[in-house]
């Protein structure tokens, strides 16, 4: 299991140790040297000095470490602004890099239309301005190795956000010791999570009667690693409780409310009651479903179920309305502080752990209105 916490080494405290050369432990103070009874006050004065200078040392040591973050300079790569998770998250991102005391003048947050080449120049606009830190959220994860050459050649530290790199590109940053991290959730939690709403439905859902579920997958971005463990792991959680499954139809939305309600609408037409679960990799693609959904007279919670992940606030309110069946919290909060967090720690000269995992939450009419509460 990757780690999930971050690892923060403190080289300020660390030089203070060794100038002191007193063999305590980092979170410790130096304990008080006793008073040499033989030495005369000459022979104490140049110890004192040096005292005076090595705590001198230890105190600029930390000031360099803890420095003004207002001068630094930091590179924000979206891959797309219309996203709606990634609205939210970016809006948070730059709020709470700004409370730690970053200069809101200095954080510079582009937008890669969902273009990698674009993102591309973007990265390298930011590496020749010579910013302190880059934040990547890449447009395909499978331009990561690419981008990480770059960027460690340019001695800029790296951390990836929201769509993760794969296990070996994650391996090469620990091999090399390069300052590089990804921090975000792992999407089979999620996935399991909106299968687990659906077996948690007991025998209700098998509208039909006919001894397994039938379903409609909607997919997201094909190359992203999050569509793809959110498709697996959604239907494997029904399989692992037993439940028999039928594919009626898997097909990529991309993301998008108006294609997720195109794909809907024909699975609607082509299948019609036979369809009792449709799952969505994202919310606004499940908005997109129920538009489908409802123009078709059916009625999620009666004779249809919806599921998806994000926790939109459009979404959170269908589920309290009972036109959802569930979504899953993709938390933006915990994600875009966890990124500023290991960002200031590599400005800071400190280091941080590869992996910086977060939780999802499952979010049912149980507990809607309380997520939706947090996220207004």
């Amino acid at each position: 299991m990757k780690k999930k916490i971050v690892s923060v080494i403190l080289a300020a405290t660390m030089v203070a140790g060794m100038v002191a050369g007193c063999g305590s432990s980092n979170s410790s103070a130096p304990a008080a040297a006793p008073e040499p009874a033989a030495e005369t006050k000459e022979e104490a004065a140049p110890a004192a000095e040096e005292t005076a200078d090595a705590a001198e040392t230890a105190q600029a040591a930390a000031d360099a470490t803890t420095g003004d973050l207002s001068t630094k300079k930091v590179g924000v790569c979206i891959y797309q602004f219309s996203d709606n998770f990634m609205t939210l998250f970016r809006g948070e991102l730059e709020n709470y890099l700004v409370s730690q005391g970053f200069s809101k003048e200095n954080i510079t947050i582009v937008d890669g239309a969902n273009d990698q080449a674009t993102q591309t120049g973007q990265i390298d606009n930011f590496i020749a301005a010579g910013v302190d830190v880059l934040i990547i959220n890449p447009v395909n994860s499978s331009s990561a190795e690419t981008i990480t050459d770059k960027v460690v050649a340019a001695n800029i530290p790296l951390v990836y956000i929201n769509r993760e790199p794969d296990a070996t590109e994650e391996q090469r940053w620990q091999d090399n010791g390069w300052n590089v991290t990804y921090v975000g959730c792992d999407a089979r939690q999620s996935g399991t999570m909106q299968g687990e709403m659906i077996v948690d439905l007991g025998e209700a859902a098998d509208l039909n009667g006919d001894g397994k579920i039938q379903y409609v997958m909607v997919e997201g971005d094909p190359e992203n690693v999050d569509a793809q463990y959110r498709t697996e792991f959604s239907i494997k959680a029904l399989t692992d409780a037993g439940i028999e499954v039928e594919c009626l139809t898997d097909q990529v939305g991309n993301w998008q409310q108006d294609q997720a309600q195109q794909i809907v609408a024909n699975a609607l037409g082509q299948y019609g009651e036979k369809i009792e679960v449709v799952f969505c990799n994202n919310d606004a693609m499940a908005l997109g479903a129920l538009q489908a959904i409802e123009s078709a007279c059916r009625v999620v919670g009666e004779d249809i179920y919806l599921v998806g992940v994000d926790a939109l606030s459009e979404a959170l309110e269908d589920v309290i309305a009972g036109t959802m069946t569930g979504t899953v919290f993709n938390d933006h909060f915990s994600q875009s502080h966890s990124a500023a967090d290991a960002a200031i720690n590599f400005v800071n000269g400190e280091t941080n752990d590869y992996y910086i995992g977060c939780d999802y939450v499952k979010v049912t009419s149980d507990n809607a209105q309380e997520i939706l509460d947090m996220v207004k």
